[in-house]
């Protein structure tokens, strides 16, 4: 058995939680990827004959009031979670970790207007309300749905940033790099961003099971992707009116919602306790 396999054996043995996690996160990728060729059925396809019907061999997950199958739905919904929520991570980090380095590297008068005025401008608005007025204002749609959750979501990229850099810049390998005359540019990406990965990754980790979450409730409020495309949130709105005629229809798609935010939380978890030497320590990695 190669050290790999033996290594992966342990760390699974160590944290069942992270590896549970990380199954799932791959069973919801290889959907999204493969959402063509996995879903059973079209997942626009109505049937009326057959709406609301519960579970069957022919449905594993039943049908909606429309008579389409929700288990191509789901895995079409996985598409549009995995697609939001990755995104909207990516913008995020990248707006934080632009605004968050230059306040924590310049520090001075452009620390305090980036991070008293600017952030705590978009502190005071939940990042949820703020990406609804956003979506109303442009109207629903994948990219705007993404800049509206992107626009609520970098402040916390950006403070996590500027407490790093602030903690880092002062460090002997950066001053030994200023002294051999490295530009700013470089110092920032040479030296102070390798040595500050380790927290943001953690949490971007713990940001995407935020981002499915925020996706979710969007979709669910009528701003998400617009109808007939399959989304978790939508799925849920569709089948609150059927909450007891029809549960079905709203259990599968919130028990997906639960797997993706669990998954990556414990990912996440498991991130942090293994990129935290006193972590490793005391857990045995």
């Amino acid at each position: 058995m190669s050290a790999a396999a033996i290594s992966f054996r342990r760390a699974a043995g160590s944290n069942p939680l992270a590896t549970t996690g990380v199954v799932l996160v791959s069973i919801f990728v290889v959907f999204a990827i493969f959402a063509p060729w996995l879903a059973p059925q079209d997942p626009a396809a109505i049937d009326l004959p057959h709406r609301l019907s519960g579970p069957s061999l022919m449905h594993w997950c039943g049908t909606d009031e429309l008579g389409r199958d929700i288990v191509s739905r789901l895995i079409y919904g996985a598409q549009i979670s995995m697609l939001v929520g990755s995104s909207v991570v990516a913008g995020s980090l990248f707006l934080g970790l632009v605004m968050g380095s230059i306040a924590g590297y310049y520090g001075g008068r452009i620390d305090r207007f980036v991070n008293v005025v600017v952030m705590n401008a978009f502190l005071s608005f939940p990042g949820i309300l703020l990406a609804i007025a956003f979506v109303a204002f442009r109207g629903p749609g994948i990219f705007n749905l993404v800049l509206a959750l992107s626009l609520g979501g970098w402040v916390g990229y950006a403070r996590l940033v500027r407490a790093q850099v602030l903690a880092t810049r002062e460090r002997e390998y950066v001053e030994a790099a200023r002294a051999l005359g490295a530009s700013d540019w470089r110092v920032m990406v040479r030296h102070i961003l390798p040595n500050i990965i380790q927290p943001i990754i953690v949490q971007a980790a713990i940001g995407m099971a935020g981002a499915i979450l925020a996706e979710a409730t969007m979709s669910f409020l009528g701003l998400g992707v617009p109808p007939p495309t399959a989304s978790w949130g939508s799925m849920l709105n569709d089948g609150r009116a059927h909450l007891f005629d029809a549960p079905h229809l709203v259990m599968f798609p919130a028990g997906a919602v639960m797997l993706a935010v669990l998954s990556f939380n414990f990912i996440g978890d498991a991130l942090r306790d293994y990129l935290d030497p006193r972590s490793r320590i005391e857990v045995g990695l």
